[in-house]
């Protein structure tokens, strides 16, 4: 395990996780709507990277290798919650979790397909272009104007002026 010792060594991996781990973190939340699942995510993904860190830092994609996991392990964990035993019962939980403002958009936003959350989360929140994104989901460019404009779509039919009042449509 010659690549561990490395790594635990690195002060590099330490300071990309110091310097990154909060916006990690506020763009795990705004994927999941859940701070128990962004913390999660983030940490499976820093897992994935240590394991990857001599390959991936040679490259310099850091950020990009990051917030690619973090968004395929979303879309994944999507995929096995569908496979998921639903009961009649609800678990006992609370929503405090919740965001107070906008509860109505992040409702909305936990409706959509996980592709679609995650084009819009990574279009608005993270600001990327849709050539990134297409990276980032390892689709086209045309699958992610396809899949905005039917999240875009979805939203305005759950939420009738929301979305035009927000300033994300153009």
């Amino acid at each position: 395990m010659e690549e561990d010792a490395d790594v635990q060594e690195d002060p590099l991996f330490e300071r990309f996780v110091a310097e990154r781990v909060d916006g990690l973190l506020r763009y795990g939340y705004v994927l999941t709507g859940n701070p128990h699942d962004a913390a999660d995510l983030v940490q499976e993904a820093l897992v994935r990277l240590r394991g990857s860190w001599s390959r991936v830092r040679r490259k310099n994609a850091l950020d990009g290798y990051v917030r690619t996991t973090m968004t395929r392990l979303h879309i994944n964990s999507w995929r096995v919650r569908r496979r998921e035993h639903i009961t009649a019962t609800p678990p006992d939980t609370t929503y405090e979790d919740a965001p107070n403002e906008g509860s109505g958009l992040w409702e909305a936003l936990s409706k959509l397909p996980p592709r679609q959350r995650a084009v819009l989360v990574l279009r608005y929140y993270e600001q990327l272009t849709d050539a990134e994104i297409a990276d980032v989901l390892g689709v086209s460019r045309g699958t992610v104007r396809s899949q905005a404009s039917r999240a875009l779509d979805k939203l305005r039919g759950d939420l009738p002026g929301i979305v035009e009042n927000m300033g994300y449509v153009t």
